[in-house]
């Protein structure tokens, strides 16, 4: 079956009350309570957005975000009572795309929620050049016929590149739109973009695709010509 949303919180009060609010809203969730049960529900299902706790029953939260970076590209948002920035910068560091403080407003949640889905499925549903494969509803990347892997974060800095093709991309656009709140500046940017362009490009050293603007941005060109 097919989630919007999958909550993964050993609070099992919390994942109910939070999964049925999201769900009389529209947004279709599921709730689970440990990371085996998680591992267990995709086995036959799926879900567009993953609400993740760091401190689960049976794990720790950080481990199984590693894990599901493995075979899973949807955005992963963590949820915590911790207040420690060195948690953060963790949650983000391993492939998590938000860090959002227990105790939360669920009617701010569920607006990032809804953000969140809404941004990963705006605009068209594939990019294709015969080299360069993205299709931006299952978020499957392929170069040359071969599957790539890439974190939620590449995946979406790419997508957005890809939806703005042609036009220079101001970094402070990617902050916004990309990254929104978190903690980023020139230099988690400039790794990411040499990340992106190992996984697509045929020569990273001389990108077709991602091109740099000097002082501005950077410059998705169509077809890496």
């Amino acid at each position: 079956m097919k989630y919007n949303c999958l909550i993964i919180d050993d609070e099992k009060v919390l994942a109910d009350s939070t999964a049925e609010y999201f769900n009389l809203f529209g947004v279709k969730t599921a709730a689970v309570y440990g990371a085996e049960e998680c591992r267990r529900f995709f086995d036959t299902n799926s879900a567009e957005l993953i609400l993740l706790d760091i401190n689960l029953g049976d794990g720790s939260g950080f481990e199984l975000c590693k894990q599901l970076r493995e075979s899973i590209a949807v955005p992963i948002l963590f949820i915590s009572a911790r207040t420690s920035d060195d948690d953060k910068i963790v949650a983000l560091n391993i492939g998590g795309d938000d860090y959002v403080q227990k105790p939360y407003s669920l009617g701010v949640l569920l607006a990032k929620v809804r953000a969140v889905l809404k941004r990963c499925g705006d605009g068209r549903e594939e990019y294709s050049d015969g080299n360069l494969c993205v299709n931006f509803s299952t978020r499957e990347v392929s170069v040359g016929g071969k599957p790539i892997k890439l974190t939620a974060l590449e995946f979406r800095l790419l997508a957005y590149l890809i939806k703005n093709a042609g036009r220079v991309v101001p970094k402070k656009e990617l902050f916004d739109k990309v990254w929104e709140d978190k903690f980023t500046g020139d230099g988690t940017l400039n790794v990411h973009i040499r990340k992106l362009r190992e996984a697509v490009e045929r020569n990273a050293n001389a990108p077709e695709y991602i091109i740099t603007v000097w002082g501005d941005g950077y410059k998705f060109r169509e077809g890496g010509r």
